[in-house]
């Protein structure tokens, strides 16, 4: 049975992600107002139009931000966490207030743990893409996603020799947070998820 368990724990952790990945890149490609023309973003609303759409009846933007798409990110990875943690035998005391904020924060903690995955493989492709093909079309859509973190960092690390190291010091910032505030934060969810559950 343990091998079917772990069989269905990565299908879901898996398959959850990805799709929490294309909600939340298609989110932040429209926040950088980038261009959709590229088959990569029109790929990713192929695959997410069939639940944002209906969502955006219901869920209106908010400052002219794509408000459905985000909660439908959250909402994934939300419903992924549970069901991973059922999988793992807890079983959750839901009418104590701390089984709901310890699932919050542990869901919006992987939100943005996810958020910082992306940024980091769109930093880490745009690198490699200026070596290689700095005019493929890709090009333009990840550095509308980079450029509002890479511009204040350019100034203060300018080029030296000809060569951005901008990209390489935002890559140990993100680790960083990764590794402490996210971190703490993942922490402190389970936390409050174990004085509500029988782990």
């Amino acid at each position: 049975m343990q091998p079917l368990i772990s069989a269905v724990r990565f299908l879901i952790e898996n398959i959850a992600g990805f799709f929490a990945l294309a909600l939340l890149c298609r989110f932040y490609l429209q926040v950088a107002r980038a261009p959709f023309q590229h088959p990569f973003p029109q790929f990713l609303l192929a695959l997410t139009i069939w639940c944002v759409i209906p969502a955006r009846r219901v869920i209106k933007g908010i400052a002219c931000y794509d408000t459905a798409t985000i909660l439908l990110g959250w909402l994934t990875v939300f419903i992924r966490d549970s069901l991973l943690l059922s999988l793992q035998g807890v079983s959750l005391n839901l009418g104590m207030a701390s089984a709901w904020v310890g699932m919050l924060l542990l869901s919006v903690t992987h939100v943005v743990q996810l958020s910082i995955y992306l940024l980091f493989g769109a930093v880490l492709v745009q690198a490699v893409l200026s070596f290689v093909a700095p005019y493929n079309p890709l090009a333009p859509i990840l550095s509308r996603l980079t450029n509002p973190l890479l511009k204040p960092l350019q100034k203060l690390l300018p080029p030296m020799g000809g060569i951005d190291l901008s990209p390489m010091l935002l890559l140990l910032i993100l680790q960083l947070v990764l590794m402490v505030p996210v971190t703490y934060a993942e922490n402190g969810a389970f936390a409050l998820l174990r004085t509500a559950a029988a782990f």
